[in-house]
């Protein structure tokens, strides 16, 4: 769940991670792999912009919906 809620801070409107969430990650990953996985997902996020800024996104693909924490 903290990875996910790390994402979500990652993908949207961005601001500093909140002391719980980095609580809630500390419970869970050392700092490396939290800085590991915030890497991972600014890389996927700017890779896709870039792709479709070039008009080189797939015409299709699967799309699968998961619901965010707290929604």
């Amino acid at each position: 769940m903290a990875a996910l809620e790390l994402t979500d801070v990652l993908i949207g409107m961005p601001r500093p991670l909140s002391p719980e969430l980095q609580a809630k990650l500390r419970q869970h990953y050392s700092d490396a792999e939290v800085v590991e996985m915030a890497l991972g997902v600014g890389l996927f996020l700017g890779m896709s912009k870039l792709l479709i800024a070039l008009g080189l996104e797939p015409e299709a693909m699967e799309t699968t919906l998961a619901p965010t924490p707290g929604s």
